[in-house]
């Protein structure tokens, strides 16, 4: 039997990037393509109700639920509407490039239990934010190099991985950019929870997927294109607007204590400290992400997901 394919992409207020990301996902052999609405305001409600290919499902959240809310929904309307065999996940700005789903249904996926793109920007450079990981505090080779001096180099697939005629490695770690997720897997692991809102998402279902014993592989010959627009400062990804800092950090820490183990407590300071020297990349909003950061630190080591969307705003200094 044909194997099914269905295709997940969550969407907020970038219908541009949408426009491009849905035109590429219909042009792949896909069987079906569900575009999730995180109550965008733009247009993006009305061209998708002008589209016409019978793959294409649309929902619509009335308030925006987040990427991760976003994801964790649409996977089980995907799952429960089309009933998959593979299941693969992008945001609005993460598109697969001309061939990407026929090269993973030629492939032999007997091996792996979910499979991640080789994730590139436009310009064809490796895409850092999209970059696999082997968690190096389970692997020896990984701690070592991380532990020497090489930093995130020591445990990041290096840039040989994504050579077309390389071979495909086994990964902890993989984004929500051309994540191929079989039934298996789902059925396993569940859906990804939404109350991180946004960032790190990813991260925590895969590492948690490896940990439940299921494989994920990085396959280079399948590739994805994301056009994002985020900015590099000298400490890392400079977020805009602030608030967001809130859940990369927050969210981070939660990621850290699933991979670190029991080294997680001796890690807290040294991760902390290097964020807040990232405070000097955010110019005159570096108070502003000082005092994100400090509620993110306290409510990623307490474990705590409640805190609403609308009070992180509020303390970010956005008028509601």
């Amino acid at each position: 039997m044909k194997m099914k394919i269905a295709a997940v992409i969550v969407t907020h207020n970038r219908i541009e990037k949408l426009r491009i990301t849905v035109t590429r996902a219909l042009a792949e052999p896909l069987d079906d393509v569900l575009v999730f609405d995180n109550a965008s305001s733009d247009g993006t409600a009305e061209w998708l109700a002008q589209q016409s290919d019978p793959r294409l499902t649309v929902l619509r959240s009335e308030r925006n639920i987040g990427g991760a809310g976003g994801f964790s929904e649409a996977l089980q309307q995907a799952v429960e509407l089309a009933d998959p065999d593979w299941v693969v996940v992008m945001d609005d700005d993460g598109r697969p490039t001309q061939g990407a789903v026929a090269v993973f249904r030629q492939m032999k996926h007997g091996e792996w239990d979910a499979i991640s793109a080789a994730v590139l920007t436009p310009d064809g450079d490796v895409c850092e934010m999209n970059r696999p990981y082997r968690n190096p505090f389970w692997h020896v080779r990984e701690f070592t190099r991380t532990l020497t001096g090489q930093g995130r180099r020591g445990f990041h697939l290096g840039d040989a991985a994504y050579a077309e005629d390389a071979g495909a490695i086994g990964i902890d770690m993989a984004s929500f950019v051309g994540l191929f997720l079989s039934r298996k897997a789902i059925a396993c692991c569940g859906f990804p929870d939404a109350r991180l809102f946004i960032y790190g998402d990813d991260q925590l279902y895969t590492l948690q997927m490896r940990r439940k014993g299921m494989r994920i592989g990085f396959v280079p010959q399948i590739r994805f294109e994301h056009d994002t627009t985020s900015r590099q400062g000298n400490g890392g990804v400079v977020l805009q607007p602030v608030w967001k800092a809130y859940y990369m950090y927050r969210n981070a820490l939660i990621a850290y204590r699933v991979a670190a183990g029991i080294w997680f407590w001796p890690l807290v300071p040294l991760l902390v400290a290097k964020w807040r020297r990232q405070a000097r990349d955010y110019g005159s909003d570096g108070e502003r992400f000082r005092q994100m950061l400090n509620i993110a630190v306290r409510d990623g080591l307490a474990n705590r997901l409640e805190r609403s969307h609308q009070e992180i705003l509020r303390r970010a200094g956005v008028v509601l």
